[in-house]
């Protein structure tokens, strides 16, 4: 390492844009990444707890209310619920029997699940060399004499 404290700020100036336009942004993307995931599967048990209650009550017609959106909601009725469409990613949904939702919901919900535990990894290691950073900038500026 040199001695001259004037080539050693530009470095430590040049870390410090790192962690703070690298880093921190990085980490903000995982964690938002992370809480899509987790919303997605907050829906999917939410969705395999209706198909139950479906099941448990037994009616056909279903008789409901459906959001159009902005609070307004109509009156519909379902004349066959022995089948539902479930999305099964990329904007496709399929149409599957309760049985098949419920056992469908279960894989795919485990598969979040593992997305969302290497996310939570990731944002673990990305927090990780933020802390290591700002400790050896820390440390690198502690050799700068104050004059400069």
């Amino acid at each position: 390492m040199t001695d001259d404290p004037n080539q050693l700020l530009p470095k430590i100036q040049q870390c410090e844009t790192f962690v703070n336009e690298v880093l921190k942004n990085k980490l903000k993307n995982c964690l938002i990444a992370r809480e899509n995931h987790q919303t997605e599967i907050q829906e999917y048990l939410q969705l395999k707890k209706t198909i139950e209650n479906l099941n448990e009550l037994d009616v056909n017609p279903l008789k409901t209310k459906v959001d159009l959106g902005c609070g307004f909601f109509v009156q519909a009725e379902v004349p066959d619920v022995s089948t539902i469409l479930v999305s099964i990613g990329y904007g496709f949904f399929l149409e599957l029997t309760r049985a098949e939702a419920c056992s469908f919901i279960t894989k795919k919900v485990d598969q979040i699940s593992e997305r969302v535990k290497a996310l939570e990894e990731e944002a673990s290691h990305i927090n990780a060399d933020i802390k290591m950073m700002i400790a050896t900038l820390g440390q690198l500026q502690s050799y700068i004499p104050e004059s400069v």
